[in-house]
């Protein structure tokens, strides 16, 4: 058996270090009885119960979850519908149209995104603009896991139903769904993550007044960061790793490459 390097290990761990103790001192501090994050004072919950009665973050955290929400669940559909078509009809130009948006810049995007909002659509921005916007970017995140589970697949599988008799319909609400179904779900995850806790494209879509987690965050963070800045940063990061855990546990086998 191989010995591993001592070297390695250590290299490993510095990178988990640099990783994850500035995640580790955003949460610490947020139980810092203090409104400055200077020095440790001592443990409190008072800046968990100061969120719960705070109505701006409180909104922005309904603009959130609804946003991500709804793009999560339209995404999915028409990922799970460009990755099968990806898969079966293997056309050139149908991979680069869909995961173009996954590859490209977020800040490109964001003012790709506004500019045709604004001098195309004539859309006056708001929810419906970052809506939308968010259902743009995780289009390819669905595509690209619902291929790859496509692509370890067994294709006499499928040619099995239609020579018995199915209906395209029946065969992919029989067979290819159920069969599809874990990257379905991981991918829904995904998208709900990713929207969840966007900032730059929500940024040039969102339009005045209308505000999500992470804009209230940076506006806070402007001013000063206080442990209240650190409890809504936790509670945000507990939510995006909890979401990214299931999606990883739900569907293994995507992420291996294996059908």
């Amino acid at each position: 058996m191989r010995k591993t390097s001592p070297w390695l290990w250590l290299s490993a761990l510095l990178v988990c270090l640099f990783l994850y103790i500035p995640l580790a001192v955003v949460v610490v501090y947020s139980f810092n009885d203090s409104r400055l994050n200077a020095e440790w004072v001592g443990f409190t919950w008072h800046w968990y119960q100061v969120l719960l009665h705070d109505e701006e973050m409180l909104q922005a955290a309904a603009n959130s979850i609804f946003i991500a929400i709804c793009a999560s669940l339209i995404a999915t559909t028409l990922g799970t519908m460009a990755g099968i078509a990806i898969q079966r009809y293997k056309l050139r130009l149908l991979p680069v149209l869909t995961i173009t948006p996954v590859a490209m810049p977020e800040i490109l995007l964001g003012v790709s995104l506004l500019l045709f909002f604004i001098q195309v659509l004539h859309l006056t921005l708001g929810l419906l603009s970052v809506l939308i916007a968010h259902i743009t970017f995780c289009i390819g995140f669905v595509a690209i896991v619902v291929r790859a589970r496509l692509a370890g697949m067994d294709e006499s599988i499928f040619e099995a139903a239609r020579d018995l008799g199915a209906t395209p319909w029946q065969t992919f609400r029989l067979i290819t769904l159920p069969l599809i179904m874990p990257a379905v779900v991981a991918g829904a995850l995904m998208s709900f993550t990713l929207s969840i806790d966007d900032f730059v494209i929500t940024f040039f879509t969102a339009g005045v007044g209308v505000s999500t987690l992470p804009l209230q965050i940076y506006s806070m963070i402007k001013i000063a960061v206080t442990p209240e800045v650190n409890a809504v940063s936790t509670l945000l990061m507990l939510l995006t790793l909890g979401m990214i855990m299931l999606a990883t546990r739900f569907d293994k086998s995507v992420l291996r490459g294996q059908g």
